[in-house]
């Protein structure tokens, strides 16, 4: 992309995505991810109404009787943004592409950060770490960021999230808030890399995906590409059981993502290329509160 093309870009972005973080989420950021970047001050007795999820299993079994870790919020957060930049995110039926719509969520995030004073990064990654943004603060370091989430050319154009998970938590010693955004298509597993991700970080995902990735419309005898893989092959869209076929494994698809963020406790959205997204991540902010 040409320079100035790129600027005008980067404007453009910079102008809608930092009006939405300052007019709309810099209240429901700062309540929903407040207390997320926490320093361990003492241990106390579990009282009702106490989160078990900050029970302090060695005290109590020492102890025999609950009790629970108090932590103090420390003045400031750190965020990553973790990026899919694989092949398929090169692909939008309706509003925008999928690529579109994932630099206007991360560029609104970044923005958000800045009204909270808090620090970000961002780690692009395809089936291995494409390159790190080590976290920063302030309007010029968001720019950067924009124009790399506007220009950046991945070498690899497959997936492979939990590469990118491993390296987070290797990265960042710090506790900070992480936001995981991608299609979520991947060949791999990455609930286990999820599971330790979300021990040491927050960590929340975000899914972006088309409506044409749901289903096959009945256009006849079509040729389709793995935008991943490059492979190709004729398929007859006219066949109503290979609708049904197509329809059942992106179904199969979801149900395993969702499955996946409730063992590892990951809050997360999904949000089709055609959604207002700033609906969803208000709905995912409100959730957190």
């Amino acid at each position: 992309m040409e320079t100035n093309e790129l600027l005008k870009k980067v404007r453009k972005i910079e102008i809608k995505t930092r009006g939405l973080s300052r007019n709309i989420f810099a209240g429901e950021y700062h309540s929903a991810f407040r207390g997320r970047g926490m320093a361990f001050s003492e241990v106390r007795e579990y009282q009702f109404g106490d989160d078990i999820r900050d029970i302090d299993w060695n005290v109590t079994a020492r102890y025999a009787r609950p009790y629970v870790k108090v932590y103090e919020e420390e003045r400031e957060l750190t965020v990553m943004l973790l990026i899919d930049v694989s092949g398929s995110k090169n692909f939008g039926t309706k509003n925008m592409m999928k690529n579109e719509m994932t630099t206007e969520i991360a560029a609104t995030l970044a923005f958000s950060t800045i009204q909270n004073n808090d620090k970000i990064g961002v780690i692009f990654f395809s089936d291995r770490v494409e390159k790190f943004i080590p976290p920063q603060k302030g309007r010029k370091h968001i720019l950067y960021i924009i124009r790399e989430l506007l220009d950046f050319q991945p070498q690899n154009n497959k997936t492979d999230i939990s590469q990118a998970l491993k390296y987070l938590t290797n990265a960042i010693k710090k506790r900070c808030t992480t936001f995981l955004i991608s299609d979520f298509i991947d060949r791999g597993n990455y609930s286990d890399a999820l599971t330790i991700a979300n021990r040491k970080h927050d960590v929340v995902a975000i899914q972006v995906y088309d409506r044409r990735e749901t289903e096959l419309p009945p256009v006849g005898l079509i040729k389709m590409r793995d935008a991943e893989t490059g492979r190709e092959r004729w398929i007859d869209t006219s066949s109503s059981g290979t609708r049904r076929t197509y329809s059942a494994w992106w179904q199969r698809r979801q149900d395993e993502m969702a499955q996946a963020f409730n063992k590892c406790r990951v809050d997360s959205v999904s949000i089709r290329t055609e959604d207002d997204y700033v609906k969803s991540l208000l709905a995912l902010f409100h959730k957190r509160n």
